[in-house]
Formats: structure tokens, C-alpha cells, sequence
């Protein structure tokens, strides 16, 4: 389907950083919508989706976007995206008959590779390990998550085995919030996390999504609002989790939670270092050896310098999603906002 892209008037604020914080600068993204979805390829070259159909792309670190809508999804919201390469991404809506569109020609074409038919299925991250294997989460079905996989670079997918899925929890679900409620790595790792349940919990697979562990975490969650947004691993074993409740963004404690052993077990930040609210985006900067981390949400943004331990405040501006390609970060949020900035590190994080 054809995706009719506009170039959008260069606004060039490039970075504000050094050792003690790093503070987003404004980029023009050519639009209004709410932005969730977010996928860095590298320094140059970032997407981003979100509501109407939209998704931006960029593949001059942000001094220009390219924004259009993709045909035939005007009235979908793109909560997430996922980029191969500056010519290939495939992005993901939200609700009933959820769809996943590919494009291989920069944006310029779109074609849908997967339509859910299943009552109740309800997309919320899409991930790739590589171009060819990826994976898709959905919010229970039938008491069990739903995960679809692909192994063709995204022409076919299939859905997961039931049977390989712990039971969900009542009311559990996974949140569409940031597309980062999903991460994979190496060679089959996988990791999706949950709240609005009685306990927030981090689910695992070592096996592309065939099979999967579950583990509960101390993050808050008490009400569907609720419980773990997003996740990021730096390597299979050393991970961190972020949320909080989204009705309070200013609601700071059990709001980020590490792990040392790939997500068996979970040890919360002391609320007092935490981050200062809701943290709908995590992420470990690339070359920091899991020093540096960032977390975004709607009241702002805040950074580690020792592994997750400690948080401060570096902006207070709403953002949803956050992905680092090297050590230049993006964020997305609501009306349109995009942002950048190139990560300056202290020298501990050698």
C-alpha cells in the first residue's frame, strides 16, 4: 500500500550534552499525531509511527523527517515499529484484527503481511532479531498470551504454541504504550513484560518464542493502569524493567526494577533513587559496558550513571518512547514530539 511521504522543513537543535545529563533538543517531525512507536537503526537513520496511520523517517540523524500516512490505514494506530535498514521496517496497530505492514522501498510502499483473526488479540510490540526472525506480542487470548513469529523476513507468520505459554493472570496485559513492553536479543532471547494483573510480571523465551518462563517483579501494580512498560537487556543476563501507573505520571517509586541472572529474579531500585514518575521507556546506552541508562515518560526524563542504581531528573518535557542508535538517543511523545540528543559519558563508564 502506498505511503505518500512529505519533507518537512529542517529544524536542526542538535545536542545539548556533557557528563552530569543530556537533555533532548527538538526536531521538526512534520506531525500532530501521538507518537509511540519507535525504531533506531543507527545515528542516521531512526522511524517512528503512531496514531492515523502515520510514520516518519528520518535518515539524517533528525535534521529532516519524512512524514506520511500508510494507505489504507488512516483510522489505525501504529503503536509500534520495527527497522531493518533505512529501506525496510514493518510497523504494527493496535485492537481487534491488529495488522503488521512491511515496507521495502523506504516508506514509499506498504503491503500487509499479517492480520490477527483471533477474537479478543490485541498487538503490543514487534521486535526483530535479525532480517529475517521476528516476533510479535498480543495482549491474552483463550487466558494466554499471544505471540506470533516469522522466520522469512517477515512474509509469513505463525502463531506461537499455546501449550509453550504460562496461563495469564486475571485481567493481565501487556501495554502498547511505548513498543518497548517487548525486547530480544542474541540468538532467540526474547523478554515481554505485564501489569494491570495482581503482580507485574517479565515473561522469557530462549527459543525464537516457542516456549516460554515466567517470573514475578516488585513493580507497582495495583490497578490496570498499572505495572511494567517496557524492558531492555544488555546482554542475556543483566536486564531492567520501567512503569509505574499511567494515570499518575508524577508517581515515582517501584517504578524500576534489575536483573543479574536474564529475569528469574528482579531487585527494585530504592525508591528514593528512582526515576521522578511514570517511565513508559527504558534503555541501556550502546558502548557503556550498562553504566549509562536512560528512562522517559510523561513527566520527563531521567539518567543512571552506575548500572540502574541511581536516577536523576535531566527533563520534564512528555515523551513515550526511547531508542538509542550508538550513543544518539531519540524520544517520541505526544503532538508530534520528537527529539535527539548525542550522550556524552562519564569516564566511569569505561
Amino acid at each position: 500500500m502506498r505511503l505518500a511521504f512529505f519533507a518537512v522543513s529542517p529544524l536542526v537543535l542538535h545536542l545539548i550534552a556533557h557528563p552530569a545529563a543530556a537533555q533532548w533538543n527538538a526536531q521538526s517531525s512534520g506531525t500532530a499525531v501521538e507518537l509511540r512507536g519507535l525504531s533506531v537503526v543507527s545515528p542516521s537513520v531512526a522511524w517512528a509511527s503512531g496514531q492515523q496511520g502515520t510514520v516518519i523517517r528520518t535518515i539524517d540523524g533528525g535534521r529532516t523527517w519524512m512524514a506520511g500516512t500508510v494507505a489504507g490505514a488512516a483510522t489505525l494506530d501504529l503503536r509500534a515499529i520495527a527497522a531493518i535498514s533505512a529501506r525496510t521496517a514493518f510497523a504494527m496497530s493496535i485492537g481487534d484484527s491488529s495488522r503488521i505492514f512491511r515496507t521495502t522501498d523506504g516508506g514509499r510502499t506498504w503491503s500487509p503481511r499479517f492480520v490477527s483473526t483471533r477474537k479478543g488479540s490485541f498487538l503490543d510490540a514487534i521486535r526483530f532479531w535479525d532480517a529475517r526472525h521476528g516476533i510479535a506480542v498480543s495482549d491474552p487470548v483463550d487466558g494466554k498470551f499471544l505471540v506470533v513469529t516469522t522466520s522469512d523476513g517477515g512474509d509469513t507468520w505463525r502463531e506461537a504454541p499455546a501449550a509453550a505459554m504460562p496461563p495469564a493472570l486475571p485481567n493481565e496485559g501487556a501495554f502498547a504504550a511505548s513498543g518497548s513492553c517487548l525486547a530480544v536479543r542474541g540468538h532467540g532471547d526474547a523478554w515481554f513484560v505485564t501489569g494491570g494483573a495482581s503482580v507485574a510480571r517479565v515473561f522469557h523465551s530462549t527459543d525464537f518464542g516457542k516456549s516460554w518462563t515466567v517470573s514475578n517483579s516488585p513493580i507497582r501494580s495495583e490497578s490496570a493502569a498499572q505495572g511494567i512498560f517496557s524492558t531492555a537487556f544488555r546482554d542475556a543476563m543483566h536486564g531492567v524493567i520501567s512503569g509505574g501507573d499511567y494515570g499518575k505520571a508524577a508517581l515515582g517509586g517501584r517504578n524500576v526494577a534489575l536483573t543479574s541472572d536474564g529475569g528469574r529474579t528482579w531487585t527494585l531500585v530504592d525508591s528514593a533513587a528512582s526515576p521522578q514518575g511514570f517511565r513508559s521507556a527504558v534503555e541501556f546506552v550502546p558502548g557503556t559496558k550498562g553504566h549509562e541508562l536512560v528512562a522517559a515518560g510523561l513527566n520527563g526524563t531521567d539518567r543512571s550513571h552506575d548500572g540502574g542504581l541511581t536516577w536523576t531528573a535531566t527533563d520534564s518535557v512528555p515523551y513515550n518512547s526511547l531508542q538509542f542508535g550508538g550513543r544518539t538517543g531519540f524520544v517520541v511523545g505526544p503532538k508530534g514530539r520528537v527529539a535527539a540528543a548525542v550522550l556524552a559519558v562519564r569516564s566511569t563508564a569505561r
